[in-house]
């Protein structure tokens, strides 16, 4: 059975959001008719997500510190999880209010969209560390179809981490499930993609990443990250992404 709530709080929400966009008036003061009769929350605004646990022991990787693993992991990861779980039971007495201007929710949908991204993709970044770096198992055939060889690919990789190097955004290693191609590719924000695009590999090139240990030098991050890279989960996710293309 879905989770039920008053609408008192949902009006409740609608207000602590309102504030915190620096908005007040109608949008935040709206009387639903009814009075305080259960109102049923769809499983789009539950915001219940939780966070994933290292999948390695954080004190044991090569050349990333524990220190700034477990920072990255309870400020910036667990950060976007918080946040996701704030916005999305606050919509739904957004929507219903008449008096909220379609483009206000639709910066909110954009905040809902940034931090969807960070999670699911700081998920994958920490997904695929834990190894020891050496490019193994089934994708490296793969790896040669599209870019020569394992080597060729690695060299690509890294320069398109390195040119995000002093800024923001992920360096991804994806597979295309309508064309079902690999390519190496660039990143800005969280919620640069392309669709029908499945990340096999993906590295976090914002500075939070890598300051702690490296300060400014991403270069030596990124040797490091290469170190570390899970070979063994890049292809479970390159298995799934076949059989997801294969169907």
């Amino acid at each position: 059975m879905e989770p039920s709530i008053s609408r008192r709080e949902l009006l409740a929400g609608t207000a602590v959001l309102a504030a915190g966009i620096g908005l007040t008036g109608t949008a935040a003061a709206a009387e639903f008719p009814g009075g305080d009769a259960p109102v049923t929350v769809a499983k789009a605004y539950l915001g219940g997500h939780k966070p994933q646990p290292l999948p390695f022991d954080p004190a044991k990787l090569d050349g990333l510190s524990e220190k700034l693993i477990r920072s990255h992991w309870e400020n910036n990861y667990q950060g976007a999880v918080n946040a996701l779980n704030t916005i999305e039971p606050k919509i739904p007495a957004l929507v219903a209010d008449k008096d909220w201007p379609p483009y206000l929710l639709g910066d909110v949908k954009r905040e809902e969209l940034l931090r969807t991204g960070s999670m699911i993709m700081h998920q994958l970044y920490f997904g695929n560390l834990g190894g020891d770096g050496k490019v193994s198992g089934a994708i490296v055939a793969s790896l040669g179809e599209w870019f020569g060889s394992a080597t060729a690919w690695e060299a690509e990789f890294r320069k398109v981490a390195l040119g995000l190097a002093g800024g923001s955004g992920w360096a991804v290693l994806s597979m295309n499930l309508y064309t079902a191609e690999l390519h190496n590719r660039w990143a800005w924000d969280h919620i640069t993609g392309i669709a029908g695009e499945i990340p096999l590999l993906v590295c976090d090139m914002y500075e939070h990443a890598y300051a702690i240990d490296y300060g400014a030098a991403a270069p030596k991050y990124v040797d490091a990250f290469m170190r570390n890279v899970n070979w063994t989960e890049v292809n479970r996710r390159f298995a799934l992404a076949r059989n997801a293309k294969a169907s």
